[in-house]
């Protein structure tokens, strides 16, 4: 189109320095004939406004049944509620989370931010303006936050109050079996924040009471526990309630630990075949936790007779 225009121009051009006439109707028609070229359009938009989602994070892990908690934490819900309804331009989104960790097999915490992040999967970042979670404040997926790349401000309702307290008595893994008759160290701590003084911690096996410790709280401790028979044995630890604590619930902690023998070692020597010797070997073989040897000697050392020694399967009898 550019080089049909440039010859347009050189035409006009060339007719003005010649004066030909009838310059303005040839003007006319090529700037027509241009403006038809060119296509011209009118564009008229059509926009409707979006509004801007906001997402209140509702925290039902059991830890928020203490107290007053679950009040609380309804009431800052309809606070919240009334004063976004004023607010036509906000979509706001409820979501609650946390409720399945008292139905999980295996605890995983109470993870807020998973229920967040499956929230937001349809919102783009322009339209999010803010994230407010209600809750107590024991979250065990902070670190999924740093996936989300929040744009807009996350604001945090705590429930409860200031002057709460409360005990925990925390084990870490241990090894699911002891040897009989021997010592089994079981480590565990008393979690109290802020306490200082010794806690008492109550040692039962099977519901029989086995011994008490002073323990200082928030450090790891250990108690010597011998069990006296094989199979499974039921290890309880409760720790004495604290002043003021929100529940006695978490004070207790129980492992069960299976009681095992120590192999046992038997040396059966024997000689002349009996029937006694397979009834003896046949017993020994069907316990697991028995190591046997057997040495079966049918030539004693005190006769002679012309075999040569390279011939004989005799070996020196085992003394120590």
């Amino acid at each position: 189109m550019a080089a049909v225009g440039g010859l347009m121009l050189v035409g006009l051009a060339f007719g003005a320095w010649r004066r030909a006439p009838g310059m303005v109707w040839r003007l006319l028609a090529a700037g027509g004939l241009v403006a038809a070229l060119l296509n011209p359009s009118l564009v008229v938009e059509e926009r409707e406004p979006q509004r801007d989602v906001a997402v209140v994070v509702v925290d039902e892990s059991p830890s928020q049944a203490l107290g007053e908690r679950r009040a609380l934490t309804e009431a800052a819900l309809r606070h919240v509620e009334e004063r976004l309804s004023d607010a036509p331009d906000v979509e706001l989104r409820v979501v609650r989370a946390g409720a399945r960790a008292a139905e999980d097999v295996e605890d995983t915490g109470t993870r807020l931010f998973e229920a967040l992040q499956r929230t937001l999967s349809d919102v783009p970042r322009q339209r999010l303006s803010g994230v407010i979670m209600i809750t107590d404040g024991q979250v065990h997926d902070a670190s999924a936050a740093a996936s989300l790349f929040l744009e807009a401000p996350l604001h945090v309702l705590l429930t409860g109050a200031k002057d709460e307290k409360d005990r925990r008595l925390a084990m870490p893994s241990t090894t699911g079996f002891a040897i009989v008759g021997r010592p089994f160290r079981l480590k565990f701590r008393v979690e109290d924040p802020g306490a200082t003084g010794a806690v008492r911690v109550a040692i039962r096996r099977d519901g029989q009471a086995l011994t008490t410790m002073t323990v200082q709280p928030n450090v790891e401790a250990e108690a010597e526990i011998t069990l006296e028979r094989a199979g499974p044995a039921i290890i309880e630890l409760e720790a004495q309630p604290g002043a003021k604590e929100l529940t006695a619930e978490n004070n207790r902690a129980v492992v069960t630990l299976n009681g095992v023998r120590d192999r046992l070692r038997v040396l059966l020597i024997s000689g002349e075949p009996h029937p006694g010797e397979r009834t003896w070997r046949t017993f020994l073989k069907s316990d697991p936790a028995v190591d046997l040897v057997h040495f079966t000697i049918l030539r004693p050392p005190e006769k002679q007779d012309s075999t040569p020694l390279s011939e004989l399967s005799l070996i020196t009898f085992p003394t120590r």
